[in-house]
């Protein structure tokens, strides 16, 4: 436990200039005590302070605003960030499809299919596992779900054969710094088919899809079997034409967000999600036929054994079911990785505690990696049970430590005393690396800012005008420094699926400990 020190008060009133009367003086001895009596108060509210719960209600409520900023398409009447507008409403028409809505990943204009099917599937997660605890903001959180979830079934259904994984030409979006509603690039669109494997993008979707179903199925019934029916459909196309799909598409999504993992992770996270989402032992099969033994210690967007082996515990934590015991013992290998006093731990940290995988956008894999802790710590709960990694004992409360410790730093109990959600706590970032948000709003500025005419407010020093409420950073380096630069983009720019892990963490966390 780090104490919060506070600093000695150095002031003239607090020393005796005379030496002859040091120790003697009333003044000066009244003068002491209340210096005394000042450093221990400060002591005492500074302790406090730091190890004071942050509002988690508030924080929840915020990740999940965040997505509305991130919207494609055809705003609805209901828009609560309103300083954004209408954009991308002729997406797919290159392929004469519709592909209008969902999400732009980060602070571009692109829409990736890959990390939008992550956020997606990790939105499903923390619905489905902490939705009880979401409050007044389930509904908001459906929403945000729903509205990713009806682009991911468009891309998948549209053409019989083929899976639409992206919009947008990287390239020549990435050479222009607009708005959303101002975009004049070429909106290209990329798909994956028999001919053209993507088993990575497409495995991630059917998970995407999956996860949704069961979250709609009590409440929309017709729409959870219509995603369920197209996750079926893409994996097996994931599973029957096997590749990867930047081999496929290569440049428009490398460097972006290439399969660096490959696609067996993929196959079996998506595999995963459709025998939790079916109970069909088909799905088991493959899963066991798969050999998936790779070691891992991180979980992203682009690997998700992790991810897929927390999911598989649940087997036999929840159901007692002991055939899944390979995978608990991959996923508490896993931990033990992550686990800072492990003899086996793989993963760094900051002098401020901050779990540290790599050094652009940080925070995505603390988020990620964070909820599966929480998750784990969930299933332990049901069968009290408790692992070792070595000769350390681990609990459920040491997971559950560790991961409030990530969270109650992402929302300021850092050295910086910074929250790195914006618009959450009184210092957070200013100066995002985020287009709409960087860029006057129609509002403010209704005449068209050009591609080129947009850099100048990617070079200014000023505060972004549109607050991106919810939106968390890459985050500081590994040294706790953190430059709040908009050109800086691996620390400043916000994304999709470092939100979508962060919502169940925060809803296990509100569930727990409320508004702090």
């Amino acid at each position: 436990m780090t104490w919060a020190r506070p600093r000695r008060q150095r002031t003239g009133a607090g020393r005796s200039r005379d030496n002859s009367q040091r120790g003697t003086s009333m003044a000066t001895a009244a003068a002491k005590l209340l210096l005394c009596c000042f450093t221990m108060t400060s002591f005492f509210l500074s302790f406090h302070a730091v190890h004071a719960h942050p509002n988690y209600v508030d924080a929840l409520a915020k990740s999940i605003l965040f997505f509305e900023g991130q919207r494609s398409g055809r705003l609805p009447p209901n828009q609560r960030i309103t300083w954004r507008s209408n954009s991308g409403l002729s997406d797919g028409s290159a392929a004469n499809v519709d592909l209008t809505g969902g999400y732009y990943d980060a602070g571009d204009n692109v829409k990736f299919g890959f990390p939008m099917a992550f956020t997606a599937t990790m939105l499903s997660w923390s619905v489905m596992e902490y939705g009880n605890k979401m409050g007044a903001q389930l509904g908001d959180a459906r929403a945000a779900l729903r509205w990713v979830s009806d682009y991911l079934l468009k891309a998948a259904t549209q053409t019989p054969g083929r899976l639409y994984v992206g919009v947008g030409d990287p390239s020549a979006d990435h050479r222009c710094w607009e708005r959303p509603e101002d975009m004049d690039t070429p909106r290209s669109v990329y798909w994956v088919s028999a001919g053209r494997p993507g088993s990575d993008v497409a495995a991630e979707t059917a998970a995407a899809l999956a996860g949704a179903s069961v979250v709609f199925r009590a409440a929309d019934r017709a729409y959870s079997r219509r995603l369920l029916a197209a996750a079926k459909s893409v994996m097996s196309l994931a599973m029957k034409y096997q590749g990867s799909y930047s081999d496929s598409l290569g440049g428009v999504v490398c460097p972006f967000y290439c399969s660096y993992s490959g696609f067996k992770d993929e196959l079996l996270w998506g595999a995963s999600w459709l025998f939790r989402a079916t109970n069909d032992v088909f799905y088991l099969n493959y899963i066991k036929s798969l050999g998936a033994n790779d070691n891992a210690d991180i979980f992203s967007w682009d690997n998700k054994f992790a991810g897929a082996r927390v999911l598989l515990s649940r087997r036999v934590l929840v159901e007692k079911d002991k055939s899944f015991v390979q995978f608990q013992q991959q996923a508490e290998d896993f931990m033990c990785k992550i686990l800072p006093n492990s003899p086996f731990s793989t993963t760094s940290y900051t002098p401020g505690g901050l779990m540290f995988k790599m050094s652009s956008a940080n925070l995505q894999y603390v988020t990620s990696i964070s909820f599966l802790l929480f998750t784990y710590s969930k299933y332990m709960a049901s069968s009290k049970h408790t692992f070792k990694c070595g000769n350390l004992l681990v609990t459920r409360s040491t997971l559950i430590s560790l991961a409030k410790k990530q969270v109650d730093y992402i929302l300021g109990q850092n050295p910086q005393k910074m929250s790195y959600m914006v618009g959450f706590g009184s210092k957070f970032p200013q100066r995002m690396h985020h287009r709409g948000s960087s860029l006057p709003s129609l509002a403010a500025h209704p005449s068209h800012i050009g591609c080129q005419d947009g850099f100048q407010y990617l070079s200014s020093s000023s505060p972004n005008p549109n607050v991106l409420t919810g939106a968390v950073v890459g985050g500081p380096d590994r040294n706790d420094a953190f430059p709040d630069d908009r050109n800086d983009y691996g620390r400043s720019e916000p994304a999709t699926y470092i939100n979508a892990p962060l919502v169940g963490s925060l809803a296990f966390l509100a569930g727990r400990y409320g508004s702090g």
